[in-house]
């Protein structure tokens, strides 16, 4: 095999490799549900089409106006409000009664597979316009996001079967919709623990971060939706989908500010490269390894996002410099030099007034890590011996990420990635952290996934 060769095989093993074995199983999954549904459907005939069609809309609609959260997440609330919406619909009010009995409750007869069906019919029609601009669907979102409403069908649906009062079924509605919420969170969790090897416990705890609040609104607008249609008719789609399209904006707003942030962040970095500080890549080399060491050390994505924009920003002080350090490479300056542009470089980005925590972060970059920084020992007074403190994780990862850059450069040679690794060890007895040091060994072993 010639070596164009290989590195076409290395290319395309690479893009398979982005589908996740997870990804795959959960899509799957999801994929013959529906076929199981659709089959049923067919078979008995749709249920009260009219009242389908209404909030196959609704679904659809919501898959137009889906979004992007941080963290690359995509979410779709009013599409998934109607969705379990419907499977939580107890009746049709005088909207849905047939004429002459205006104040009559028709109960909602469709089944469970019925609203798998409707769910995933429209979704896909949702999709079709983004589709055909070239936005292809995240179809392990969209999977999760079936499953969410196939669970509250299915556990729900069966019990209207029962004679049960409002005040039951209105408590049930909630414990369904709290373990469908649960059971999505817990594969989202499980897939992004996978795709970007962090550890299981950590991607939990950042999943429930990001969607408990949209969880929780999504969820009150479902039951909202459910209830109101039941008293008042589909005509309260209209009204109680509102909220949650109130909600997405506030989110989609949120979003586009990080999004701003981080722009602004990856074009203040890029400056130290245009003035010929540091050589081109760098920052961005720093930022992806030190955050790939930072989910190998179980930081959660907040503290993630902190480090990213301390990595990309670490060497902006050097603009102090009158004469910029052969190759930008700080790891070859004196301590005293490496300290100095450090704390320039914390003070340029206090002056934003909003990233104080990723000022200090980078302010305690160039500190050893044995000597670190240090605080009184005793209440505090000025005149107390002070205790040696490491700096923060995140100043010890970008230290070790920018000595390794700043020896490696963009180079593929193993070897001389295996030599750098073995000189920082060699400094881990003072200079830089062992954990740290033995993090990005294994993130450089994993180096074509980065």
């Amino acid at each position: 095999m010639t070596v164009r060769e290989a590195r076409v095989h290395a290319r395309e093993r690479a893009a398979w490799q982005t589908v996740d074995s997870g990804q795959l199983l959960l899509i799957a999954t999801a994929g013959l549900l529906v076929i199981v549904a659709i089959t049923q459907v067919a078979a008995v005939g749709l249920e009260q089409t009219g009242v389908a069609v209404k909030f196959g809309v609704l679904i659809a609609l919501g898959e137009l106006f889906r979004m992007v959260m941080p963290g690359n997440r995509e979410v779709a609330p009013i599409a998934s409000a109607g969705a379990i919406g419907y499977a939580l619909l107890i009746g049709l009010g005088p909207g849905g009664a047939p004429s002459g009995s205006p104040l009559d409750v028709v109960a909602a007869k469709h089944s469970p597979f019925q609203v798998v069906a409707v769910t995933a019919v429209a979704m896909l029609v949702g999709s079709l316009p983004h589709i055909a601009v070239g936005r292809t669907p995240r179809l392990d979102a969209m999977a999760r996001r079936l499953f969410t409403a196939a669970i509250v069908a299915l556990c729900f649906r069966p019990l209207l079967s029962f004679d049960l009062g409002w005040q039951l079924l209105l408590a049930l509605m909630g414990g369904v919709v709290i373990i469908s919420c649960f059971t999505d969170v817990v594969i989202a969790a499980l897939i992004r623990a996978e795709a970007v090897r962090a550890r299981f416990g950590i991607a939990l705890r950042d999943e429930i971060r990001a969607k408990l609040a949209l969880c929780a609104a999504t969820s009150a607008t479902a039951m909202l939706i459910a209830v109101a249609t039941t008293v008042l008719g589909p005509a309260a789609l209209l009204v109680f989908t509102a909220p949650i399209l109130v909600t997405q904006f506030a989110f989609r707003r949120y979003a586009g500010i990080r999004a701003t942030y981080l722009q602004t962040v990856r074009a203040l970095s890029r400056v130290t490269e245009v003035g010929g500080y540091v050589e081109t890549g760098h920052s961005r080399r720093v930022s992806r390894l030190s955050v790939a060491m930072g989910r190998e050390l179980g930081m959660a994505e907040e503290e993630l996002l902190e480090l990213e924009y301390a990595a990309l920003m670490h060497d902006i002080g050097q603009l102090s410099l009158g004469d910029p350090i052969p190759g930008g490479a700080t790891v070859l300056a004196s301590p005293t030099e490496q300290r100095r542009i450090a704390e320039l470089g914390a003070e340029v980005i206090k002056q934003t007034g909003v990233l104080d925590r990723v000022a200090h972060i980078v302010h305690l970059s160039s500190h050893p890590y044995r000597t670190g920084h240090g605080e009184p020992v005793n209440g505090g007074q000025a005149s107390a011996a002070l205790r040696p403190l490491p700096p923060p994780l995140a100043s010890r990862i970008i230290k070790v990420a920018n000595a390794y850059d700043d020896l490696v450069g963009d180079s593929s040679d193993r070897d001389r990635g295996a030599a750098v690794l073995e000189r920082l060890r060699l400094d881990s007895a003072a200079e830089y952290d062992p954990a740290v040091v033995e993090a990005l060994s294994r993130v450089v072993d994993r180096r074509p996934r980065l």
